[in-house]
C-alpha cells in the first residue's frame, strides 16, 4: 500500500480547532473510523479498540501541544 499522509498547517480560531477535535472524537468514538480526503481520494482509516495516546506539550518561545495516537 502506498504511504497516504496529510501534513497541513492552518491558523484557525482556538473555537474552530476545538471544533474539529471534537468532530475527530465524535468519528473514533461512534464509528472506530475517521475519513480524509487528499486531491478527491477520500480515505477511511479503521482504528482498534485500543491505541496508544500521546499528549506532548513544549513551552518557549513558540508553544505546542501534540496529540498523536497510534496503534
Amino acid at each position: 500500500m502506498d504511504l497516504f499522509e496529510i501534513d497541513q498547517t492552518q491558523r484557525l480560531r482556538r473555537e474552530d480547532a476545538a471544533a474539529r477535535l471534537h468532530a475527530l472524537a465524535d468519528a473514533l468514538a461512534r464509528h472506530n473510523s475517521v475519513q480524509f480526503e487528499r486531491n478527491g481520494h477520500r480515505i477511511t482509516v479503521d482504528v482498534p479498540d485500543e491505541v496508544e495516546l500521546k499528549v506532548e506539550v513544549e513551552i518557549g518561545e513558540e508553544n505546542e501541544l501534540e496529540i498523536e495516537l497510534t496503534w
